[in-house]
């Protein structure tokens, strides 16, 4: 089978590029492998000498990474429940159910996409500081219980849903909860998949408002606690990848577990309006 010379360049092109992405995390990986110091040597090793767990032994065992890792695994769970609860009923009634001021609202909802989410930092802080919910997993999970963005997918990909389906489940007697159920949900699973994906993913790596709203260390999410950590042992490189590590892992792995979701709720869903 010959190979035309223009696929070959694109192949080449997607490998580089794929090369140069990788080669950060792979060294990471790497170095959280190495005896303490080794990283530190000029040039620096691209594999480890001796190979060693002690890093990771040490953020377990000395350093409560276990604690870090329970939290972040808590409020990302509870974030992502919490949101897709909220948000998809809501992206389903802006498509498919009537009510007065339905597209107004949705367009003013669409408009305040272009402020920037860091503005609402600190009203949202005060807010519930009046009400004592700082240094709460409550009030950790207050920003992400709905987002527009999830509402907007949500919305563009329920105008997919035939309203002739959803008739039909009228006349049968259906209500409006029982079409959600069984009759929407079930469409809506590649959308759904991929919004929960992306408040998990925003959630478990989000640093500046766990790092506002807790106070309390044993309370610290992973990049909370990693960016303290890094404080304390700012020369040991070794045990900070490590760190990282434990950090990036999860939510690569549930990533590609979940990208077959992920790659059909963004074909089929985002781009039809």
């Amino acid at each position: 089978m010959r190979i035309k010379p223009k696929a070959l360049a694109l192949n080449l092109a997607v490998a580089l590029i794929a090369l140069i992405v990788l080669f950060p995390l792979a060294w990471m990986a790497s170095v959280s492998f190495m005896s303490t110091g080794e990283a530190a040597t000029f040039p620096p090793p691209l594999v480890p000498s001796n190979f060693t767990l002690e890093h990771y032994r040490d953020l377990f065992v000395n350093q409560g990474m276990g604690r870090y890792v329970w939290n972040s695994f808590v409020l990302a769970t509870l974030a992502t429940v919490l949101a897709l609860g909220f948000t998809v009923p809501a992206g389903y009634a802006f498509a498919k159910l009537k009510f007065k001021g339905r597209d107004r609202l949705f367009q003013v909802l669409i408009g305040a996409l272009v402020i920037p989410a860091q503005i609402g930092t600190l009203p949202l802080f005060l807010m519930l500081k009046s009400v004592g919910l700082v240094n709460t997993y409550a009030g950790a999970l207050v920003p992400w219980l709905a987002s527009i963005f999830g509402l907007f997918l949500v919305r563009q990909y329920s105008l997919s849903i035939p309203d002739e389906m959803l008739e039909a489940a009228r006349i049968d007697g259906a209500s409006e909860g029982q079409i959600f159920r069984r009759v929407v949900l079930p469409t809506l699973q590649p959308i759904v998949v991929t919004l929960g994906l992306f408040v998990f993913l925003g959630s478990w790596n989000d640093f500046l408002w766990p790092l506002i709203i807790l106070t309390d260390q044993s309370n610290y999410t992973l990049p909370v606690a990693l960016a303290a950590l890094s404080r304390e042992h700012v020369q040991d490189i070794e045990l900070m990848m490590a760190g990282a590590v434990v950090t990036v892992a999860p939510v690569l792995i549930l990533f590609l577990a979940l990208q077959r979701y992920y790659i059909r709720g963004m074909l089929a869903g985002s781009v039809k309006g």
